[in-house]
């Protein structure tokens, strides 16, 4: 039996100004782009790998939300601290460099960290954070 990620989903309260980040600014592919205005589902994904996506999402938007639960969320995303997504790639200064350039909301620049891992950090245009490491 094999098991793999297929979807893993971040909120977005801007489909356009996510779109310019994750197919223009980090060249990931448009798979799906479904319903219209501020409730589009878009579901994104690395070249060359169809099986993993990341499907941006309205925020809070599940009916069984209450309106304090609805109000945390939102509050959460504003500060960066409801979602985020770890990547990997085998250029981090280049990536880090393109990034940067293309005005992203730099978090950490690249660094090592104790543990083992060098890495550098983004938050998308909804606040997720965005976590970049060096693969090796």
């Amino acid at each position: 039996m094999t098991t793999t990620i297929h979807s893993s989903f971040l909120p977005h309260h801007d489909p356009e100004a996510s779109l310019a980040f994750y197919r223009d600014l980090l060249g990931f592919e448009v798979r799906l782009d479904v319903g219209q205005g501020a409730m589009r589902w878009i579901t994104v994904g690395p070249a060359g790998q169809p099986d993993t996506a990341i499907v941006l999402t309205p925020p809070a938007v599940d009916p069984g939300l209450t309106e304090q639960e609805h109000q945390t969320i939102t509050e959460m995303m504003a500060k960066g601290t409801y979602a985020g997504i770890n990547l990997a790639t085998d250029d981090l200064d280049g990536f880090f460099e393109t990034v940067q350039a293309g005005g992203a909301d730099v978090v950490q620049e690249p660094i090592e960290q104790p543990y083992g891992l060098r890495d550098c950090a983004f938050r998308d245009p909804s606040g997720n954070m965005v976590r970049v490491q060096e693969a090796r």
